[in-house]
């Protein structure tokens, strides 16, 4: 694993902290011991819900460190499974992540965020992308981005480089909520343990689907839901835990969740 990293486990939440001052900046080593942290999180199932964050009140994460990369890291380096911060092509996540941004987050940074489902953020975080001002491209954030805010802002983003406090973000939708930078985490491991109260079959169906769903039609999608052509979907409807909630339902308890 590496020094960088810092993970806490709780019943079944797991938070992993980049930890790599002064800026928490990921070279190529740190991109895949975070692979590997959260493949295991993703292939435990005693693991439901992970929280990502940065050590500090400055940055959340600058993304890709360009000191490592003058000193020979590659760009398009073996970045370790996940891609880059071990998030974003990660295949079959179908576990909920949530993102507390608790500073600047740019560049490589704001693409991890941008791979989870959830993102928080303290009131003094701001974000960019400014990748275009040392000549290259991101490229994450350039499939994703315009696909999550409007259009025009996504690319003023991307074209510019300029930054967002934390309020724009907001108010474009790529921040859940905002809060002091005392209560971010609090509120992060609230979510957390709210989320993994709740059913894993079924936020890992409702995962796939959205995710497989992106670079499908409408009607496409919902062929293969009713057909159970989503291996999420077909484990959800054949499972106990299925059975478990329309029982609590009529018998007017709290479902109790077994992801079976």
């Amino acid at each position: 694993m590496s020094d960088h990293i810092r993970t806490r486990q709780d019943g079944g939440v797991l938070e992993v902290v980049i930890d790599r001052p002064k800026a928490n900046a990921i070279d190529l080593a740190t991109s895949r011991a975070l692979g590997l942290i959260f493949r295991d999180f993703r292939d435990d199932p005693e693991l439901r819900v992970a929280i990502v964050s940065g050590t500090g009140e400055k940055f959340f994460c600058a993304g890709w460190d360009l000191k490592a990369a003058a000193s020979g890291d590659a760009v398009d380096g073996d970045y370790g499974v996940g891609g880059f911060g071990g998030l974003q092509e990660l295949r079959d996540l179908n576990k909920p992540v949530i993102g507390a941004i608790n500073g600047i987050c740019c560049g490589g940074g704001l693409e991890i965020a941008l791979s989870t489902d959830l993102i928080i953020a303290a009131e003094h975080a701001s974000f960019a992308l400014p990748e275009i001002r040392s000549g290259t491209v991101a490229d994450a954030a350039s499939i994703k981005l315009p696909k999550r805010i409007p259009y025009h802002i996504a690319m003023d983003m991307l074209l510019t480089g300029r930054w967002l406090d934390v309020h724009e973000a907001h108010r474009w939708g790529f921040v859940n909520e905002i809060l002091p930078a005392e209560q971010l985490m609090a509120r992060a491991w609230e979510l957390a343990r709210l989320l993994a109260s709740g059913p894993p079959l079924v936020y890992a169906a409702i995962k796939e689907i959205v995710r497989e769903a992106e670079g499908s039609t409408f009607q496409t999608a919902m062929n293969k839901i009713t057909k159970r052509q989503f291996a999420t979907v077909d484990r959800l409807y054949s499972s106990e835990d299925q059975l478990e909630g329309a029982r609590a339902f009529a018998e007017k308890r709290s479902p109790i969740w077994k992801g079976q």
